[in-house]
């Protein structure tokens, strides 16, 4: 929806239709007039919909135009619809504050009024580049080891190398995983969105040492992927990296997002990335999910006075 007021290029069937084999398809679309008003990307799974599994964020997507009682009826309906399709339950991911440009903050009130059930907290790591912390010294002890020795970082499509030789062998050597997008689904993702899907490559002379993948919508500039060689420490590649991302290339966006470093559901927290991404200026900011009877659609009969 082009005139969404929290919507990023996530929420657009190009990009969700790379994992429609892994999920059921829900989503919902609200008319007004014949306008569309607004939508839901959602999937189903049993007897609960939620607000899409495949996304790292959701929530209900409205039109700019719309006030908040057409809001309030638009989520009444799509509630009262999957009632009558037998669904007890929709799981809403919220959409992080940080990506919307005006207050849109509705959804939060009626999970108030719906008594949504909390299920889930994580925090990001935030910087708000409009007045940033400044970086420690022992991050730019890092850069200047760096500088030192002449790394290089090149902005580019190179996906592959980044994948290949840093990023998968990390994770499968460190948590005996893979990345959630193979290199095909991220070289496919960056050709339907090359403004928005951006690839930063770190090299000591030829030799790839780290990288960042960037999903970069109208106010945010989100890490999707972090990952350096062994021997990150001695040549100050992520410090190198991220010094550069922050302070040159993204220093005009509203927000630079490092993403979570929750573990276990949202239960723990990696303590150390989470201080290094600090160490950048970084606080919390939260995403939260929740769990609403779709029974209780009938809260919202006598709201107004």
């Amino acid at each position: 929806m082009a005139n969404a007021k929290n919507a990023t290029f996530l929420f657009q069937r190009d990009f969700m239709e790379y994992h429609k084999d892994r999920f059921d398809d829900y989503s919902l679309l609200v008319y007004k007039n014949e306008k569309l008003c607004a939508l839901l990307p959602a999937n189903i799974d049993k007897s609960s919909v939620y607000s899409h599994q495949g996304l790292s964020y959701g929530s209900l997507i409205i039109s700019n135009k719309i006030k908040f009682k057409d809001t309030l009826e638009a989520f009444k309906i799509i509630l009262e619809y999957l009632e009558k399709d037998n669904l007890e339950k929709l799981i809403i991911k919220g959409f992080p504050k940080i990506y919307t440009g005006t207050a849109s903050d509705e959804l939060d009130y009626l999970l108030f009024l719906l008594k949504a059930k909390q299920i889930r907290s994580e925090i990001s790591s935030t910087i708000n580049l409009s007045n940033p912390f400044k970086i420690q010294p022992n991050r730019m002890e890092g850069v200047k080891k760096a500088n030192k020795i002449g790394l290089e970082i090149k902005e580019s499509n190179d996906f592959k190398s980044f994948w290949n030789k840093v990023l998968t062998p990390n994770l499968l050597e460190r948590f005996d995983a893979s990345p959630v997008h193979s290199l095909e689904e991220i070289e496919m993702l960056a050709n339907r969105f090359p403004k928005n899907i951006l690839q930063f490559n770190v090299f000591n002379k030829d030799t790839i040492v780290g990288g960042a993948t960037i999903f970069e919508s109208k106010n945010v500039a989100h890490v999707q992927y972090i990952s350096a060689t062994n021997d990150k420490q001695s040549l100050g590649t992520l410090d190198f990296l991220f010094e550069f991302l922050i302070k040159e290339r993204f220093k005009f966006k509203m927000y630079f997002d490092f993403g979570t470093s929750n573990e276990n559901q949202g239960l723990n927290i990696n303590e150390g990335l989470q201080y290094w991404k600090e160490c950048f200026g970084a606080r919390a900011s939260v995403n939260q999910s929740f769990a609403i009877e779709t029974k209780n659609h009938l809260l919202l009969d006598s709201f107004f006075v």
